[in-house]
């Protein structure tokens, strides 16, 4: 067997398409968007505002902002259909798989499904963006056994997220560390779930197939999935005392630490600083450090080991932990802020289409010759 000269597994470094969304600067391992440093908009701005500069290519003046927040304060309602469709799934169906389900289903209701232009993509995008959370809300009141909370006018996207996921309306401080998060989570480049929605959209499929694929992918525990199981880790661990024994133990063992080093970033994952600090000034103020102290001693020890540094989705977990957020919707969190990444990669490859259909390189036997069964 010979290798094909063009062979990467798993397609690392291999240069699949050219994209004005999102880059990692590698010399800086700084995550900019169109542009923008991410942490300063996570910082400064609101997610909706990423949201618009992902869709539509600019930051929203202040008219504008408030028009795409009406936008998708009047897309925030589900159809019954729906409604009964999510309370019909199985109790023990992970949120992912009915988050995929819930919105693909959303495609028969909406307008605009079979329209592939810019304009129809942005109302889908919007609207799938405004309902996410309220399907992960009727997930959780479903789990609570309460009431589905309304929408409400007077908090932002990741406030109605909050109120969704927790029952209750949240307070400020909670609300400007999910939104961070959210703003983190938006984009991402060329990762397995974007790839996914622009080989499907590359068939000329629609925004919803497209979004649907890639909250399949998303839901692994090497992409999006991680943040979940650095929870359980992280519970599994339970005493700061007892950090460094269990991940030397685990090492020993060869076992894979979750939410640990990442194949784009060099020296640091710029989000994972982010969400830490600003997740630790939110636990000191609570009085709760307990995961933030385990957190900070595990990646002393994954340092001082591997030279690994932690991706967003380790701060991620405890940080949503801190939030009152059952561990299930971690990764569907991921999901509902993506969307706006995903749907801003699916028009983009609307714009300058070719489909992607990639060579393999056949390594089975040859000159093989049927024989009738006997």
């Amino acid at each position: 067997m010979h290798d094909h000269p063009h062979y990467s597994p798993g397609l690392e470094g291999i240069v699949a398409g050219r994209t004005s969304l999102s880059d990692v600067r590698s010399d800086v391992d700084k995550l900019i968007y169109r542009g923008y440093d991410a942490s300063e908009l996570g910082h400064r701005g609101e997610f909706e505002e990423t949201a618009h500069l992902l869709l539509l290519g600019r930051l929203p003046s202040l008219a504008e902002l408030d028009k795409f927040k009406r936008d998708l304060h009047t897309a925030r309602s589900l159809e019954q259909p729906i409604l009964n469709l999510i309370r019909a799934l199985p109790d023990q169906m992970h949120p992912m798989d009915a988050l995929r389900t819930a919105l693909s289903a959303t495609a028969g209701w909406d307008p605009d499904v079979e329209d592939n232009s810019r304009e129809a993509n942005i109302r889908k995008a919007i609207r799938l963006l405004a309902k996410a959370p309220l399907v992960l809300g009727a997930l959780a009141a479903k789990s609570a056994k309460r009431a589905m909370p309304e929408a409400r006018s007077d908090l932002n996207h990741a406030g109605n997220l909050l109120l969704q996921l927790t029952g209750k309306v949240p307070d400020s401080d909670d609300v400007a560390v999910m939104n961070l998060s959210l703003v983190l989570y938006a984009e991402h480049g060329y990762n397995a779930s974007t790839f996914t929605a622009r080989v499907c959209a590359s068939t000329l499929s629609d925004l919803h197939s497209s979004i649907t694929g890639a909250i399949g992918t998303l839901k692994g525990p090497l992409h999006g999935g991680a943040n979940e199981a650095a929870m359980t880790m992280l519970e599994e661990v339970g005493e700061v005392d007892k950090a460094e024994p269990w991940v030397m133990d685990a090492l020993r063992q060869k076992k894979k630490i979750m939410g640990f080093g990442h194949r784009v970033y060099k020296q640091c994952d710029s989000r994972a600083v982010s969400l830490r600090e600003a997740g630790r000034k939110l636990a000191e103020k609570r009085g709760d450090t307990r995961f933030a102290d385990i957190a900070d001693a595990i990646e002393a020890v994954m340092k001082r080991e591997k030279n690994l540094f932690p991706n967003v989705d380790f701060p991620c977990a405890w940080v949503y932990r801190l939030l009152g957020i059952p561990v299930p919707m971690y990764t569907p969190i991921f999901a509902a802020s993506r969307i706006s990444g995903w749907a801003a990669h699916v028009i983009e490859q609307f714009e300058n289409n070719r489909l992607i259909r990639p060579d393999a390189e056949y390594i089975g036997p040859l000159g093989l010759e049927y024989e009738p069964p006997r």
